[in-house]
């Protein structure tokens, strides 16, 4: 169990309850001059996530295409740990640990575009807590079940503070249909405590399907209580996502797949610890720990995202 003062204790025979969220959601200074408008700044802090659409452009996009293809296919990849497949069938759910497994990703994570952004929201130099890609495939995309993200990091992964962000890039048409992250607007400025103990080795189940550290029907009510907002988007957008924002995402029934690149920032001043649940940490694939490195932030062009 992790001796660092508990700020956001969930699960350990605790019942489901909401607080109020102790921490900022922007840390920057007002004073510093963000790098996106500062309309949309606000609306990060209000909502909790915001759309980018069209980022990047389609010849960036066509070449992430191709990695994010290479990837899937390789059979070197699918004997990888890294390699989680949907349950009951071979058809790969999720990549973890992109950055180190591609170099074309591995330079998308560190793209000014993206990192920019999540150093100043952050206000702190920032490293890669959790990379991954997500393949839906079309008619066998299973769901990911309404969760905060910081929930698990922090009683499993030991991050002290939701001083953390996820960015999710679209390199398939995100559409209303085919399964695009559902949100929940204003969810993240409460912390939901959930009940339950963890299970050992509980990521192997949960990067499948999760049923540990899910709020309870009653409290997922009210945080829906500022509605739900599908956040779909062309290939080559951007969704930027508090770790705290409570979010799911249905199953893709449609012939249209959808896949996408995931990187969360962490910022290097709330690097993680010994988790706050009496398990072992979870594997370095799923949550940097030893190999930790504060990213060097450039600007890519799109032939240096080609394989």
């Amino acid at each position: 169990m992790n001796i660092a003062e508990d700020l956001y204790p969930s699960r350990g025979g605790r019942s489901a309850e909401m607080t109020t969220r102790l921490d900022p959601v922007v840390w920057a200074d007002p004073q510093t001059e963000p790098p996106l408008p500062r309309a949309l700044i606000e609306q990060y802090e209000r909502d909790g996530f915001l759309v980018l659409p069209n980022l990047f452009s389609a010849e960036e996009v066509s070449a992430l295409q191709q990695e994010l293809e290479r990837l899937r296919n390789d059979a070197w990849t699918a004997r990888r740990q890294e390699v989680i497949t949907e349950r009951g069938s071979n058809a790969v759910r999720s990549i973890f640990r992109v950055h180190k497994l591609s170099r074309v990703f591995g330079r998308l994570a560190r793209d000014e575009r993206l990192a920019g952004v999540a150093r100043y929201l952050l206000a702190d130099d920032v490293y890669l807590h959790q990379t991954r890609l997500n393949y839906k495939p079309g008619f066998r995309g299973k769901e990911f079940y309404w969760h905060s993200d910081f929930e698990t990091w922090h009683v499993e992964d030991g991050m002290p503070r939701p001083r953390a962000l996820s960015m999710s890039i679209a390199l398939t048409d995100n559409t209303p249909h085919n399964g695009p992250l559902l949100v929940m607007p204003g969810s993240h400025k409460y912390y939901v405590i959930c009940e339950g103990e963890t299970p050992a080795d509980n990521y192997q189940q949960s990067l499948q399907q999760q049923e540990t550290g899910v709020p309870n029907d009653e409290l997922l009510t009210r945080l829906a209580g500022n509605g739900l907002v599908d956040t779909a988007g062309p290939a080559g957008s951007v969704l930027i996502f508090d770790c705290n924002l409570m979010h799911g995402s249905n199953s893709n029934i449609t012939p249209l797949p959808r896949s996408n690149a995931f990187f969360v920032y962490n910022a290097v001043s709330n690097r993680v610890g010994r988790p706050y649940c009496p398990q072992p940490p979870r594997p370095e694939f799923i949550a940097t720990r030893e190999d930790f490195e504060p990213l060097q932030i450039e600007r890519f062009s799109a032939e240096q995202f080609r394989p």
